[in-house]
Formats: structure tokens, sequence, C-alpha cells
């Protein structure tokens, strides 16, 4: 990607230094959705003319510093210790008067605190939240631990955050915000959005590459919340109505190997294919042949697996939980499991509505029209205005270095 003109008056954020927070890069082994989007919105600052240094988690075998896509990666710190290390590199900034004009920092559960090694008076923060995790806690972590990181992200963020702008993914996540975090400052919306690969292109109402017979795809990091063992058990409980199913599961994480144990005891374990992580081309490819994409989470901050599915032609099945009840248009680009239903009664559904040729390709043309409504483009201008407002309030406020 070419480096944009950072000396060019034109460009918003011409020569402004931003630094950009997040617990792993998009080369890490277990980069998600979240890495995605911090890595899009610096695409669209360096177009505006910033100077992005991306400060994260260092992998073993990565390097610690590295110059990339026009993005200098700073990488230090594992999964725990990401959060000091980034800390003191921007109070050791500050201290030495080299400090950032801008900081975006991304909460993942936790945040890194920004506003408190930053010069208050000079440096905008903003925060970048994909979605509540409270819930999740108690998930991923035993009860002490999930209450001291539903202390941090709720009580403490509030205080530490309380002069931010706060930036959401979508209108589930600003509510979550309001009403479970008690969030009151601004809250803007930057939604994510979505990159097609050429080659897997295919035109809206052609059902192009899609299976003879019913076909199920999910896609997402492979992690407790997301739940991908329901998707795989689809091929147990739907064999009677649909004997030719088949279930494909896309993406890496931690758990794979527990799906892959668990996807071992079906009873109809060559119905489904665990492919792990594969190249966005070929993730492109696999949906693009599904009836069906599912997504069996328990809560998202959008759902960009839902919109990249969509991109492909492909609707989603999805319970009605925060972050996908806003990705999927009921009814019309997919389905909500409804009340006193189970995923597998939602799918049935679906696919009767599927094996309809007409209505197929009427779902068809609206999921793509649908996709076409997101664009990592103007999210990122979006995000580079937000940084250049809150960096004009900010000079008219204090006084000049």
């Amino acid at each position: 990607m070419p480096e944009p003109d950072v000396q060019s008056p034109s460009l918003p954020l011409s020569g402004v230094r931003v630094a950009v927070l997040n617990w792993r890069d998009p080369w890490h082994s277990w980069a998600g959705g979240a890495e995605q989007y911090a890595a899009e919105i610096c695409r669209g600052l360096l177009a505006a003319g910033a100077r992005v240094d991306f400060l994260t988690a260092r992998e073993p075998g990565q390097a610690r510093t590295e110059q990339r896509d026009g993005v200098r990666w700073l990488r230090s710190g594992g999964r725990w210790t990401v959060y000091p290390a980034v800390f003191g590199r921007l109070l050791g900034r500050r201290w030495t008067g080299r400090g950032y004009d801008a900081v975006l920092d991304c909460q993942n559960g936790i945040p890194f605190f920004a506003p408190w090694a930053v010069s208050r008076r000079h440096t905008p923060v903003l925060l970048v939240m994909h979605h509540v995790h409270d819930a999740q806690f108690g998930v991923h972590f035993p009860k002490p631990v999930a209450v001291f990181g539903r202390w941090l992200e709720g009580p403490v963020s509030r205080v530490a955050y309380r002069r931010a702008t706060a930036v959401a993914v979508s209108p589930s996540t600003i509510a979550a915000m309001r009403e479970r975090l008690g969030w009151r400052g601004p809250i803007e919306l930057v939604h994510n959005g979505v990159r097609r690969s050429p080659d897997a292109a295919q035109p809206a109402g052609q059902p192009v590459g899609r299976a003879a017979t019913p076909r199920v795809a999910a896609v997402g990091r492979l992690v407790r919340h997301k739940r991908m063992e329901q998707a795989a058990q689809l091929a147990d409980a739907l064999a009677e109505t649909w004997p030719d199913l088949d279930v494909h599961i896309v993406g890496g994480g931690p758990d794979e190997e527990l799906l892959r144990s668990a996807v071992a005891g079906l009873g109809h374990v060559d119905r489904v294919t665990v492919h792990g992580y594969v190249p966005h081309a070929e993730k492109d490819r696999i949906l693009g042949s599904a009836w069906l994409h599912v997504s069996a989470s328990h809560g998202e901050g959008w759902g960009l697996s839902v919109i990249e599915a969509a991109a492909c032609g492909v609707p989603t099945v999805a319970y009605d939980v925060d972050g996908l009840r806003d990705a999927v248009r009921d009814g019309r680009t997919g389905w909500l499991v409804a009340p006193g239903e189970t995923l597998a009664d939602a799918v049935a559904r679906a696919l009767k509505e599927l094996a309809d040729p007409a209505r197929a390709a009427e779902i068809r043309d609206a999921c793509v029209a649908w996709a076409g409504e997101f664009d990592w483009d103007r999210s990122g201008r979006r995000m580079a205005e937000l940084v250049a407002a809150e960096l004009g309030r900010v000079r008219r406020k204090a006084p000049r270095r």
C-alpha cells in the first residue's frame, strides 16, 4: 500500500502523529475482526496524511519494530503484559517530549487507559469499543477474574475516559455502553466495512459457485463465545430432514483442537469440514458455495463475517443478540433465531426458503445490496474526520505547545 504524501496541506491530518493501540496485530495467530478493523482504520488515517504507529503485543517470532503498509508496528509484551508495556511506551514518549498528537485506544474487554499516560490538554484520545464484554468475562475466566474485568471495563473506564469521545461499531454497542456500562460521554458510530476478493466476485442474483446440495458455512475465530460447535452439530440435528447437508467451518483460534475433538464425536462427522485458517480468497470461495452462513455467537460488536457472507450473496442465521441483530436484516438478508426456536430450527426454516430458486435469488440480491452499504474506505475517512475534529477541539481550548 503506497504511503500518502504526508506533507500535502490538503490532507486533514497532514503530519499528525497518531498511535493506534490494539492488543494484537493482523498477523497474530489469534487475530480476528478487531484486528482487521484497526488495520483498515490505519489505512484511512494514512490516506488523510497521518503518521501512524500501531502499538500492540509481540508474538514469538515477530519483529519488535517493523515498517509495513505505511504503518510502524511497535510490538512489546504478551497477552496480558501488552497493557503495561504500551502504557509505559506512551508515558516514555510524553516525558521525552515526543508524545503523539492523537491516540486511538481500542478496547477489547480491557482498555489501555491511554488518557492517564498522555497529556490531557494536548493529546485527544478516542476510545474504540467493539462490544461490551461483561457477560463474556464469565465465559472465559474464573469468577474473581471476571469480576475484576467487569470492574475495569465499567467503573474504572468511565473515570479514565470521562473526557474522551468514544467510537462504537454498531447501534447495539452504543446501547450496551449506555445501559450496561453507564457511559455518559459522546459516542460516534463508525461501522465495519467489507472487502471482496476480486476472483471471488459473482453477479447479484446469480448463484455462481453455489453447491448443488444444501451447504452451511460458519466463519469466525475459534473461541468459546463463538460457539462453533453448535454449527458443527447441525449435521446431526438436521440429518433426517436434510440428509445431504454439509457444514464447513472456517477460522483459526485457541479452541481449534477442542472443536476438532467435538466434531470427531458427531454421528455424521463426514458431513463436517473444519478448514482452520484459510486465505481471504479461499474464505470467500467457501462462503460463495454455501446456501447459508451461520453465527452461533452469544454476542458481537457487529458481525463482520455476516457482511462478508452477504457480499458473497449468502444470508445468515444468527441469534437475536447484540451486534448480530444489527448485521442481519431479519427476513431480508437472513434470519434471527425466534423465541422458542433452536439454532437448528431456524436453519431448517431458512433452508426451506432457500430451496425455492426464486426466493433464493431475491435474498441473494438483498444480501449483495446490503453489503454494498459498508465500505472500509468510507469508515477510514470517517475515523480520520473524528480525529481531525478532536484535534481541532483540543487546539482551540489549549494553548500552543
